[in-house]
């Protein structure tokens, strides 16, 4: 097959409206700063959106954390892990496909994508809502009755976060906030009732999360006046199944290798050590707010940036990146100069020392995703789906082996460093294949057409205007 060609093949299959998106992009193109400010607009509401998702998840990690200790937090942990394979499986599957064909496509063909990429999330979250509480039955305690929880709740869970990237794709950012506001209240003060009544368990916890999920997915319906269409998920797999195969396999192969590596590690060393990796990550959730929000606007931002010029891609890529990166540097040196003064153990009590150890690790992990995440961003614009999965199939690998081998080696230390040797790896995979991208869509360009010189001296005539075709309708969503 000639190098390139499955760029050309997906390429060919832009969402409706992708007209209307040049078009914008074209108007903006006319003042740069007016561009650059309606793009930190965009990724400002992707921030916030995730700031306030993001917010709820880490109460309540904090929660379980103080209060069960790290055996029980470990359950916890594996549990919400297994939740974070099937929403990246959903993703890959739904909203990803959607976010790449109809960011900025007409009402009504939004409106089609919408019920259609809603009801497939809505059936992956019920498949494996059952497969969890099959599970949950049969995993001893603490495990079982946590995986029964997350079985109740997994559907609205997948549901309530389908509607996030659909309002996103709409370029309906307020609405997504919106959505997860009304989440995160009601998810606080469930928490927050629980702990005042001292009912609080590691399964109510998780029914929770699950339960005011779905409360969020039904007030989603009403937001968007769209009800999820799980009956079309076949056909949804037959109109997008090179982007849904290639997402599912991508997402799953970066969700799963986590869960792998959580798995080993809880065999080898304990639920204990789970609960140390886990409590280290939550320190860094204020920065993975803004790196999530950021990669949950990347792609139509990068769609944009490549529409205007191929050429700055990469630099557009790299720019954000770095910044990103930079913040979760700084984020890093902050926890590892401030929490040692007592803060950390009036946050996190008896994990605080174990995770603290931890943090140095886990901040390089996270500065080289930053770089993985940018360029992750840059193939999925170009629509280069194989490019990225083969790079995150590698990426995948090398972070079961890493963190894995390090989980034997060396315990709850010795995973998180290979982890971030593992993802230092992966950042120069995915640059080399965003370079290799953009050169296959260079070469592709048809080259400028030169007039010979002789034809200048003929004469010529001018050409009355040509016919105006009608343009397509500029109403978005």
């Amino acid at each position: 097959m000639v190098r390139g060609a499955h760029l050309t093949e997906d390429r060919s299959r832009e969402a409706p409206g992708a007209g209307v998106a040049v078009a914008t992009a074209t108007r903006h193109s006319a003042s740069g700063g007016g561009r650059l400010l309606d793009v930190v607009g965009r990724l400002s509401w992707g921030v916030a959106d995730q700031a306030v998702s993001s917010l709820s998840n880490f109460a309540l990690g904090i929660y379980v954390a103080r209060t069960f200790g790290p055996i029980h937090f470990g359950a916890f942990s594996l549990a919400f892990i297994t939740y974070t394979v099937v929403l990246n499986a959903s993703r890959g599957m739904a909203t990803d496909p959607m976010l790449v064909r109809y960011s900025g496509a007409v009402r009504r063909h939004w409106r089609q994508a919408t019920a259609s990429a809603t009801g497939v999330a809505l059936l992956v979250g019920t498949v494996a809502g059952l497969i969890c509480l099959g599970a949950g039955l049969l995993l001893p305690n603490p495990l079982g009755p946590a995986f029964v929880a997350l079985g109740f709740g997994l559907p609205g869970l997948m549901l309530q976060d389908s509607w996030r990237f659909s309002f996103f794709t709409a370029g309906k950012g307020g609405s997504a906030l919106m959505n997860d506001l009304v989440w995160t209240v009601l998810l606080v003060g469930v928490i927050a009732a629980l702990d005042l009544s001292r009912t609080g368990t590691v399964p109510r916890c998780i029914l929770a999360l699950g339960g005011t999920a779905w409360l969020a997915a039904i007030f989603g319906a009403v937001q968007s006046g769209v009800m999820p269409r799980p009956g079309v998920t076949l056909h949804w797999f037959r109109d997008h199944h090179r982007l849904s195969f290639r997402y599912l396999l991508e997402n799953v192969a970066a969700s799963g290798s986590a869960q792998i590596r959580s798995t080993v590690l809880g065999a080898v060393a304990g639920l204990a050590s789970v609960g140390y990796v886990r409590g280290a990550e939550i320190l860094m959730g204020p920065f993975v707010v803004i790196q999530n929000g950021v990669a949950q606007v990347a792609v139509p931002e990068v769609s944009k940036a490549l529409k205007r010029s191929s050429g700055r891609l990469a630099r557009f890529c790299f720019a954000l990146g770095s910044a990103v990166a930079a913040g979760a540097l700084a984020w890093g040196i902050i926890l590892m100069t401030v929490l040692p003064l007592g803060l950390g153990d009036a946050l996190m009590k008896e994990i605080w020392r174990p995770a603290a150890q931890l943090l140095p690790a886990v901040t390089l992990t996270l500065v080289m995703g930053s770089y993985c995440n940018a360029a992750m961003g840059g193939l999925r614009a170009m629509g280069v789906s194989w490019r990225s999965l083969r790079a995150q199939l590698t990426s995948s690998t090398a972070y079961v082996l890493g963190g894995a081998t390090g989980a034997v080696l060396g315990g709850a230390l010795g995973t998180v460093w290979g982890v971030a040797v593992a993802n230092t790896f992966s950042a120069l995979v995915w640059w080399y294949h965003l370079r290799a991208a953009l050169r296959d869509y260079h070469e592709q360009q048809p080259s400028p057409v030169i007039p010979h010189p002789s034809a200048a001296a003929e004469p010529t005539t001018i050409a009355p205007p040509a016919a105006v075709h009608p343009t397509a309708p500029t109403e978005t969503a």
